[in-house]
């Protein structure tokens, strides 16, 4: 047996999983009484009523026995765990229970500091006066959970009793409340996960000589056998000799069916085309998988090992033997071999396979093997049966890629081409989505990230006749979530800051007058940004429509970031117009581009021009605005030193701003584009500058028009680099503090803030969604 030591202890991903369940059940027991106040409340009187109705005699016992059984039932089981020379269980376990006592000491120091109502709240802090969550049962819940006693209903029985019996003595003596003890459960577990996950638990996965032994059982007489992994993959692989012949076998542990699984879970809920299918497969679900879907292949006729045999090796595995082939996997096939006939023929092994409704769903290079010139496919374990059409797609998607990868975009769809016909390669194309590949693919892609649209192009390059519906595959994108989020914590800074401010009487005394002319630099500027769009496209374009498109990106930046939107429909916009999506982005690449340019120029400018304001100040920028540059040129200093850093950042700039040369060449050359372009730029934030200044003056406020253009430059920079639909939430934060800062009173500041954004931000959504919806029916958007 040829294979390397195993380790003594291994880290479990399930603990991990279970301590994140129990830092999520925690949060939203802390929310609870904040949405259920009467719930909570009712819930403590009934079980305060009926402790009192209980029989004082029988609480009086509950409380002494548990009192004993608490302390004297751990240390019975540690005792007999040292006479078993099992004492590395024991020390876990207290150090889990040390975590614990540490974790509630603390909270109970935090509470006693800064006394949050949330916290008081939930945990009922009170009404007990004291720290409700007990301090003996939480070490104990989790020294329980630390030592394992899976497979021990008896030690189990008495301990998780005894817990409750202390439990309930707590809640009858008022040292605690309902909450406070599903608070003490939940921090005890979580301290008993954490313990297992960061100290490890014993290895239970069988050796080597396990798996000769059940081989052996199961009539194959192995002779020889050899560790192939690298140790990293979820199963274990073996090349084991035989007095027959030669087999793969594969071993499955059962510790091992948790890992990635907050990556499937991940991709299960982002990918729509998953099939319904659980993350976690019981051992005996995922054997009984792998083997019907290589039954199902070798019955369709597909080049693939047949399964030998299939056995449990103890409780904690499982084994499946396959004939050895002995292959070259595609990535490291030299490339004399990677031939026309090669090519094509993994093209038969696949619509074989989905001839029988079979998805493989993982055929990146390691799952083709080439063997004397023809290919087999391995690595079924993660397919699907019975799959859906767009499954099959995908598959078909996820080998183009592949091939793609080794081949290139061109042969790649001409030899797919001569398998699938026209219509189901023209069917790929809104299938080559990163999100559709497999883990390995996506990483290759890393490293030659324009395959997937050299493929996109060569298929409609070659079928030009065939029409693309598009495949919406994700549910959402992190993108998504982060705005979630970060829209929900900028409302409630925004709703801290109005909080206790009298705005219904500012408004009343509002001069709206400002409020009119606010309105019209409002409208300006959208004229304002038609015109930096058409200055910076050579093609005519008209200029009304134009306006009308950037009414419908303030309805789109509802659902999605100010940067984001705009720039999505400006390019969409011109390719309606005939401009070719290259130059359409590089015209919009331009544009913004030129307007980080003079946006960052103004700022200098202003805050420069507003530090020397004063009649006796030296002709010299603010201090504060020094600092802040020079804190932000530390911070990309920084950044361009590390290589890593500094390469993403120029991938990515190339990326955003490749052809944005040739386009602002081709409108140099013109001086009525360049003068529309830059009068576009500077009218946009003068209307913006004007509209703030009016909101401010409409509230009875004044300040200087540089230090207004200061404050609102700083503010739109923050809203265009926030995830939040349109800014929201960093606009009204940042401009609020700036005004604050420029000497406004807080009432003020915030009142023109919320003005200056009802005629930039919501009152425009109405006639950008008519704007939106006249542009599509005129399929100009």
């Amino acid at each position: 047996m040829d294979e390397p030591p195993f380790p003594s202890r291994i880290r479990n991903q399930a603990d991990l999983f279970r301590a994140v369940a129990c830092l999520v059940g925690l949060g939203l027991l802390l929310l609870l009484p904040s949405f259920a106040t009467q719930t909570t409340t009712g819930l403590e009187s009934d079980v305060t009523r009926g402790t009192e109705q209980a029989p004082h005699f029988l609480l009086t016992l509950a409380g002494l026995t548990a009192g004993f059984g608490v302390l004297l039932v751990p240390l019975v089981f540690a005792a007999d765990r040292v006479v078993r020379r099992d004492g590395m269980r024991i020390v876990v376990g207290l150090a889990a229970a040390i975590a614990a006592l540490g974790a509630v000491v603390a909270l109970d120091s935090w509470i006693e500091s800064a006394s949050p109502a949330i916290i008081t709240n939930a945990l009922g802090w009170t009404k007990t006066g004291q720290t409700p969550v007990p301090a003996d049962l939480t070490p104990v819940i989790a020294y329980v959970t630390a030592i394992r006693l899976a497979g021990r209903p008896r030690w189990q029985a008495v301990m998780w009793g005894a817990i409750a019996l202390g439990g309930l003595a707590s809640l009858v003596a008022g040292n605690t409340t309902a909450l406070g003890l599903v608070a003490t459960y939940l921090i005890g577990r979580l301290a008993g996960y954490l313990t297992l996950y960061a100290l490890g638990t014993p290895n239970p996965r069988p050796p080597g000589t396990a798996v000769l032994a059940a081989l052996d059982r199961l009539g194959l007489h192995p002779l020889k056998l050899t560790r192939t992994d690298d140790g990293t993959p979820a199963r274990r692989s073996y090349l084991v000799r035989t007095r027959a012949r030669d087999l793969d076998v594969y071993v499955l542990d059962r510790d091992q069916q948790t890992s990635g699984l907050f990556y499937r879970a991940w991709r299960g809920l982002r990918l729509r085309a998953n099939q319904p299918r659980r993350a976690v497969r019981s051992l005996r679900r995922s054997l009984e998988q792998e083997s019907l879907l290589s039954y199902a292949a070798t019955a369709a006729g597909v080049r693939t090992p047949r399964l030998v045999a299939t056995s449990e090796v103890g409780t904690e595995a499982a084994l499946l033997a396959y004939p050895h082939v002995e292959g070259v996997p595609l990535p490291d096939l030299p490339d004399e071999g990677l031939t026309d006939d090669l090519l094509m023929g993994i093209w038969r092994q696949l619509n074989l396979l989905h001839r029988q409704r079979v998805a493989h769903r993982g055929l990146d290079g390691s799952a083709i093997l080439v063997t004397e010139g023809r290919p087999w496919l391995v690595g079924l374990g993660g397919g699907e049966i019975a799959a859906g059409d767009l499954l099959l797609r995908i598959d078909q998607a996820q080998l183009l890629a592949t091939l793609g990868l080794r081949v290139g975009a061109e042969r790649a769809v001409r030899t797919a081409s001569a398998m699938l016909g026209a219509d189901a390669l023209g069917g790929l194309v809104p299938l080559l989505q990163k999100v559709a590949l497999t883990r390995e693919t996506r990483a290759a892609l890393r490293r030659d990230g324009k395959l997937l649209a050299a493929l996109r192009e060569e298929i409609l390059r070659s079928y030009p006749e065939i029409e693309v519906e598009q495949v919406k595959l994700e549910r959402f994108r992190p993108r998504t979530i982060f705005s979630i989020v970060g829209a929900a914590i900028a409302a409630y800074v925004l709703l801290s800051q109005l909080g206790g401010q009298d705005l219904g009487k500012l408004f009343a005394s509002a001069d709206w007058r400002w409020a009119l002319l606010g309105l019209v630099a409002a409208g300006v500027s959208f004229v304002a940004a038609a015109m930096m769009v058409m200055g910076f496209v050579p093609e005519r374009l008209p200029l009304w429509r134009t306006v009308a498109v950037q009414f419908a990106a303030s309805f789109v930046k509802l659902v999605a970031p100010a940067a984001v939107s705009g720039i999505a429909i400006n390019t969409r916009y011109l390719q309606k117009m005939g401009v070719r999506p290259g130059p359409a982005v590089a015209s919009v690449g331009a544009s913004q581009l030129v307007g980080l340019v003079i946006h960052i120029m103004l700022l200098l400018l202003m805050g420069f021009l507003t530090g020397s304001s004063r009649p006796d100040a030296e002709f010299a920028p603010s201090k504060t605005l020094m600092l802040v540059l020079l804190a932000v040129a530390a911070f990309l200093g920084l950044g361009a030193a590390v290589g890593p850093v500094r390469r993403l950042v120029a991938r990515r700039m190339r990326r955003m701003f490749s052809g944005v040369v040739p386009r602002l060449v081709d409108v140099l050359q013109d001086p009525g584009k360049v003068a529309t372009a830059l009068g576009g730029t500077l009218l946009l934030t003068v209307a913006f500058v004007v509209c703030l200044d009016a909101s401010i003056r409409a509230f009875g406020g004044s300040l200087s028009w540089t230090a207004v253009a200061v404050v609102f430059l700083t503010g739109n920079a923050l809203g265009s680099a926030a995830p939040t639909p349109g800014g929201l939430g960093a606009v009204e934060t940042a401009l609020i503090f700036g005004l604050t800062v420029a000497g406004l009173p807080v009432e003020t500041a915030t009142s023109a803030v919320l003005l200056y954004r009802l005629l930039t931000f919501w009152l425009p959504v109405l006639p950008g969604w008519a704007a939106f919806h006249h542009l599509q029916r005129n399929d100009s958007l």
